[in-house]
């Protein structure tokens, strides 16, 4: 056979290789595609909790918290006050707000709040502040609400931590994400059960909130002193 007979069929064979092996890596992509798309999807929502606060936004608060819920799954925080300290169980039944008062106080959002609402043998109100600080915060970290989370089980009992909320034009009874309270009422709140999210309870430190509920208020149950408070994970 002539040589320029064989470097003929060796590059019609050559050919026909790379046909087969594009045909063969074409019918691999078309078979994977849906499975490429769900990890795809997947490492971009994992990408975006992991990114500060401009990923979070009022569409995607759920899917967020869902998937930042699965990374910090702390349960315990402690209140730090001049008064003393109250140390605080969440519940993992009612994971979106969990979730998010773990966010706050990663990011230290709290510590530039105080407790701003003393109603006595009411509740004991904090989350909030007059500062300018806290208030770029609130701007910076976007306006979302929380869908309510409401548990049979679930009550305003005594030491019950709740999520605020607005009451006017709030049908949905969608939860104030940055401020929250506590019952102190030793008979609880229950005329509040199924209206707030409750979504942990006081394990310790109910003599410091004894001092608090007696310091001196105005009008508006806000404290005449500020009572400044700093927020830690315990675990």
């Amino acid at each position: 056979m002539k040589t320029s007979t064989k470097l003929l069929l060796l590059v019609i064979f050559l050919s026909f290789y790379q046909c087969k092996e594009e045909k063969k890596s074409t019918l691999k992509t078309k078979e994977t595609l849906k499975k490429e798309k769900k990890n795809d999807a997947k490492k971009a929502l994992e990408k975006k909790v992991l990114k500060p606060w401009d990923s979070l936004n009022k569409e995607n608060v759920e899917a967020f918290f869902t998937e930042y819920g699965k990374q910090n799954n702390e349960t315990k925080v402690i209140i730090k006050t001049e008064f003393g300290d109250i140390k605080l169980r969440l519940y993992n039944d009612v994971p979106i707000h969990r979730a998010n008062f773990i966010f706050l106080t990663k990011l230290k959002y709290f510590n530039t709040t105080v407790i701003y609402r003393v109603a006595k043998n009411f509740v004991i109100q904090g989350g909030n502040s007059d500062e300018t600080y806290t208030k770029k915060q609130r701007r910076l970290y976007g306006n979302y609400l929380l869908k309510p989370e409401f548990r049979n089980n679930r009550k305003h009992k005594y030491g019950a931590l709740a999520a605020a909320r607005q009451w006017e034009k709030n049908p949905n009874k969608l939860s104030n994400p940055f401020e929250f309270y506590i019952v102190h009422s030793r008979n609880g709140a229950h005329h509040l059960n199924n209206q707030h999210t409750v979504f942990g309870e006081v394990i310790s430190g109910f003599n410091t909130m004894d001092k608090i509920s007696k310091v001196k208020v105005g009008v508006d149950q806000w404290p005449v002193e500020d009572i400044k408070m700093t927020i830690e994970i315990l675990d």
